[in-house]
């Protein structure tokens, strides 16, 4: 894709990077940076003090650094910061860091030449795997951004003046993470509506929580009721109310549409943000707070605890489905109650998950603290905020997934209604259930648009249809 200028690196070219597509900087953009690049050297070439140009950094900031060490310090910043080690980011994720990486180093601010880019462009380009830790420790972003800058150095590429104290400041970590994540939970939000509308097929439950009328004033909740609706289907209704766990599914929906909309606002703001420090500003040298990542940690952990919310309620929903005076179905989703279990072990590996991601709901993750013999540090942990997502977004698919197998039991068993007592349908018969689940965890994780099906027959087994 062709960058003519630093907004054309944004959340949707930042997600197609992360998936194999590269940029190209424009020869104009080139131009522009050398023309920075030239301007920030001029300002460097007094006596002035320059956070981590000619001095050290951290606590060492008022100790100066004569020529000699000035020529090798933007390197050697690199070898004692990469303290990280396993896990690693996944390929999508570390393309991810790495495009919003070369966004925020186009802006004039940072001061950095031409030739920097350009090898970041190119290592997308070549589909460079860089180990980059998932685990990004305390100080910003230093100890990832440190591994990927040593990654550069292998590369051939040495950081010039300045080069290397921007490359370690910002949060372009956290920013493509939570590009990645914003445009998860929007596919999760889709996956969750289908799932809950078939369920509400199955026990024929009221349509009165999906009246339009009651969004009045909400834009998402509307969009939320119309999509439910439509996947509910015109069936009969078995009873006067539907069970709370229904009837609060689709506010749950759009308090996760919201906080998905507010991560990719934070987004916004910090692709256009000034977050290197010292940024060159109107001929001078501005330290800044931008290492600090506290608006995208906030709206993070708000949309993780929205999707805990929802697999909270997903399996509330399925306990639901295995009670005979809510479906008209056998007790547990069971083909023969007493001699098959059917879906209660299912319903408690669905409980089971949902009770452990209590703990990832709005964690502690802004905080002071104090390092380097007593350095002052305040900032949010953006890299835990988003292991804490990725274990949300795992756990409410897998809690999904045992809907989607109990919704295909509850099929197969009212499709086998009025057969004699003898004949069980096929596949719906105990069996070790786990293989099963599974499966459906990975169509899920990867982006599965699960079909509609008819009311009765059919499983949620069968190809997908769409992505």
């Amino acid at each position: 894709m062709k960058i003519g200028r630093p907004a054309d690196l944004d959340r949707t070219a930042i997600r197609e990077i992360a998936g194999g597509a590269f940029p190209e900087l424009s020869g104009e953009l080139l131009e522009r940076l050398a023309a920075s690049r030239e301007a920030t050297l001029a300002d460097l070439a007094g006596d002035e003090p320059v956070y981590g140009v000619n001095t050290g950094m951290g606590a060492l900031a008022g100790v100066r650094l004569d020529a000699a060490t000035q020529k090798q310090h933007q390197n050697t910043l690199m070898a004692g910061r990469a303290a990280g080690s396993a896990p690693w980011l996944r390929p999508v994720e570390a393309r991810a860091l790495i495009a919003v990486r070369l966004g925020t180093l186009l802006d004039p601010a940072a001061g950095v030449s031409p030739g920097l880019c350009t090898h970041l462009a190119g290592m997308l380009e070549a589909g460079a795997e860089p180990r980059i830790p998932l685990r990004g420790g305390a100080a910003g972003e230093i100890i990832p951004l440190a591994h990927l800058g040593l990654a550069v150095l292998d590369g051939g590429y040495s950081f010039g003046a300045k080069e290397g104290v921007a490359f370690l400041e910002g949060v372009p970590g956290l920013t493509g993470l939570s590009v990645l994540a914003a445009a998860a939970a929007r596919t999760l939000v889709e996956q969750t509506v289908a799932v809950a509308g078939d369920e509400m097929a199955l026990i024929g439950a009221s349509r009165d929580p999906l009246h339009p009328a009651t969004a009045r004033g909400d834009a998402e909740l509307g969009a939320i009721l119309e999509a439910l609706s439509e996947r509910r289907g015109g069936g009969p209704t078995r009873a006067l109310q539907a069970p709370v766990s229904f009837r609060v599914t689709a506010p749950a929906l759009a308090v996760a549409l919201r906080a998905a909309a507010a991560l990719e606002a934070a987004v916004d703001r910090a692709l256009t943000a000034v977050t290197d420090s010292p940024a060159h500003l109107d001929g001078r040298f501005v330290g800044t707070a931008g290492f600090a990542g506290t608006d995208l940690t906030a709206a993070l952990g708000a949309l993780t605890t929205a999707l805990v919310h929802l697999a909270e309620a997903g399996a509330a929903r399925l306990h639901r489905l295995l009670d005979p005076q809510v479906t008209g179905l056998p007790r547990q989703l069971s083909d023969a109650p007493g001699r098959h279990a059917g879906m209660v072990s299912v319903h408690k590996r669905a409980v089971g998950t949902a009770h452990r991601l209590r703990r990832f709901a709005l964690p502690a993750l802004i905080g002071p603290m104090e390092t380097s013999t007593g350095q002052e540090d305040v900032q949010s942990f953006g890299f835990e905020a988003y292991e804490c997502f990725t274990e949300a977004a795992a756990g409410l698919r897998d809690v999904l997934a045992c809907e989607i197998l109990a919704v295909d039991q509850g099929r197969l068993l009212r499709a086998a209604a009025g057969a004699p007592e003898h004949v069980a349908p096929g596949g719906t018969r105990d069996r070790p259930y786990g293989p099963e689940i599974d499966r459906f965890v990975s169509l899920l994780a990867g982006g599965w648009s699960i079909p509609a099906r008819p009311a009765t027959g059919g499983t949620a087994g069968a190809p997908p249809t769409g992505r």
